[in-house]
């Protein structure tokens, strides 16, 4: 049984902050790498950050240096602190924690994703 929720979605003003978490059970968590994927109306998927298990962080360009992604291991969650937040951030935000297995193949897990939205 493996879950990933996500929380920390919500309405919020241009130049605002807003923190997401991600906690996942299920899994071994410290061996996965955890990427955060957002999707806006109308665009593809986007890889916006991940984390491997190695602690690792890299970041799409277009929120270099406005997000931050870390884990607490211990309780099985990831985060990621979103600040300077634009209109152009408007989209539900997806957890999702992979891992290659060796060369048989992969797992792959996704959280139902949580809408974040940045209008006055």
């Amino acid at each position: 049984q493996v879950q990933l929720v996500e929380s920390g979605g919500g309405s919020v003003q241009p130049g605002g902050s807003l923190r997401l978490s991600c906690a996942a059970s299920g899994i071994f968590f410290s061996r996965y790498n955890i990427n955060w994927y957002r999707q806006a109306p109308g665009t593809q998927r986007e890889l916006v950050a991940t984390i491997t298990r190695g602690g690792s962080t890299n970041y799409a360009d277009s929120v270099k240096g406005r997000f931050t992604i870390s884990k607490d291991n211990a309780k099985s969650t990831v985060y990621l602190q979103m600040n300077s937040l634009n209109p152009d951030d408007t989209a539900v935000y997806y957890c999702n924690a992979h891992r290659v297995i060796g060369t048989a193949g992969w797992d792959d897990y996704w959280g139902k994703g949580t809408l974040v939205t940045v209008s006055l």
